[in-house]
C-alpha cells in the first residue's frame, strides 16, 4: 500500500506539471525514476493512466479519476502536516506573495515586518500590484485580494474590511456647491480606478441608503495614480480611509459627505489549495489575520471587521 500511495503522489505531480521531465525537477527525482514509478503503478493496479506522445501526455479517463482522488489524499496530508509543522519547526523557504499596491501605505507593512522578524528563515517575495496575478499561472504562494472575493480552487480568509472616504481636492470643490445629497455628486467629474465599478451605494446612520452612478471623466489602472489625480483636482474618487485622512488632515482634500458611508471593500488572503509552500503560505496568512485581530477596537485601524459583523 506505501508503494501505491508513493505512486500515486508521484502520478498527480506529473499531471500537475505537465510532463515527466518537470515532475522529476519538481520531486528532485530523475525523470527515469518518475517514469518507471508511473508505469510500476499501473502494472499494479491493471489500468492504463496516461496517454503518452512524444510531445505530450494526458490522462486516461481511469487517470483523471485517480488524479482526481490523489489531490484529495495529498490535500489532506498537507492540512495534517500544516497543523504541526509551524508549531515543531523553525519555519525555512521561499514564500513569494502579491500585494494590492495600496497594502504598501497601510499598517499591515508592520505586520509583515512582524512576520519576518518572526520567522528570519523565510524569505519573502513581495509584488505590489493593482493587477491582480494569476498565483497558480505565476508561480506565488499567496496573494492579498481586496473587493468581491469570486468562486475558485484558492483557499481564502477574511483579513477585514477597507474603508472608503469620498474625496475631493479643495481646487476642483471651489467650482462647485456644496453637495447636499449623494445624488448631487452624479454630474461631478468622477475619477475611476479601473479595477472598480463607477456604481456606489452610500449608507447615512439612520440606514437609509442610496445609489449613484459616478461620471467618469478619468479612468486610470493605478490606485496610486486615482489618488494622484484627485489632488490634482481631476475629480471625485473614493480612496481607502488611511490614505484619505492624511490628505484630508493635510488639507489638501475633502470629505465629502461625511455623514454618508460608503461600502467598505473586503480584503482577503488566498492560497492554493495544493502548492509545495502551503505550510509557509498558511503560515503568512495567520499571521496578517491574527495581526488585524489583535487591532481590533483601536480607533485608527485601518481593515477593520464589517460594521454588520460581530468581533471575533
Amino acid at each position: 500500500m506505501i508503494g501505491k500511495l508513493r505512486g500515486m503522489a508521484i502520478f498527480a505531480a506529473v499531471i500537475d506539471q505537465g510532463s515527466f521531465r518537470a515532475a522529476a525537477s519538481h520531486l528532485g527525482l530523475s525523470s527515469s525514476w518518475v517514469s518507471e514509478a508511473v508505469s510500476e503503478l499501473e502494472r499494479e493496479i491493471g489500468v492504463t493512466l496516461l496517454y503518452r506522445s512524444t510531445r505530450s501526455l494526458s490522462p486516461t479517463p481511469e487517470g483523471a479519476l485517480l488524479y482526481e482522488q490523489a489531490s484529495i489524499m495529498l490535500s489532506a496530508a498537507e492540512k495534517g502536516l500544516d497543523a504541526v509543522i509551524p508549531q515543531s519547526n523553525d519555519p525555512v523557504g521561499l514564500l513569494r506573495a502579491s500585494l494590492p499596491a495600496f497594502v504598501a501605505q497601510t499598517p499591515m507593512m508592520d505586520t509583515i515586518g512582524a512576520f519576518s522578524a518572526t520567522y528570519p528563515n523565510v524569505t519573502l517575495n513581495l509584488d505590489f500590484s493593482d493587477h491582480q496575478r494569476d498565483l497558480i499561472g505565476e508561480g506565488f504562494d499567496v496573494g492579498v485580494r481586496i473587493g468581491v472575493l469570486k468562486d475558485s480552487e484558492l483557499l481564502s480568509r477574511n483579513l477585514g474590511y477597507v474603508n472608503r472616504l469620498l474625496v475631493v481636492s479643495k481646487k476642483y470643490a471651489v467650482h462647485r456647491s456644496t453637495p447636499k445629497h449623494p445624488s448631487d455628486l452624479e454630474s461631478w467629474d468622477w475619477v475611476r480606478f479601473s479595477a472598480r465599478n463607477d456604481q456606489f451605494k452610500l449608507t447615512k446612520a439612520d440606514g437609509q441608503t442610496v445609489r449613484i452612478k459616478g461620471r467618469s471623466k478619468t479612468t486610470v489602472n493605478s490606485a496610486d495614480a486615482t489618488h494622484q489625480l484627485v489632488l490634482r483636482g481631476f475629480g471625485i474618487s473614493p480612496l481607502p480611509e488611511n490614505i484619505a485622512r492624511t490628505g484630508i488632515e493635510t488639507g489638501d482634500l475633502l470629505h465629502l459627505l461625511p455623514d454618508w458611508a460608503l461600502e467598505p471593500l473586503g480584503l482577503y488572503a488566498v492560497w492554493p489549495a495544493r502548492s509545495d509552500r502551503q505550510n509557509l503560505a498558511r503560515l503568512l496568512v495567520n499571521f496578517l489575520a491574527d495581526g488585524t485581530e489583535n487591532r481590533r477596537g483601536v480607533k485608527d485601524r485601518v481593515f477593520p471587521p464589517h460594521p454588520s459583523e460581530k468581533p471575533i
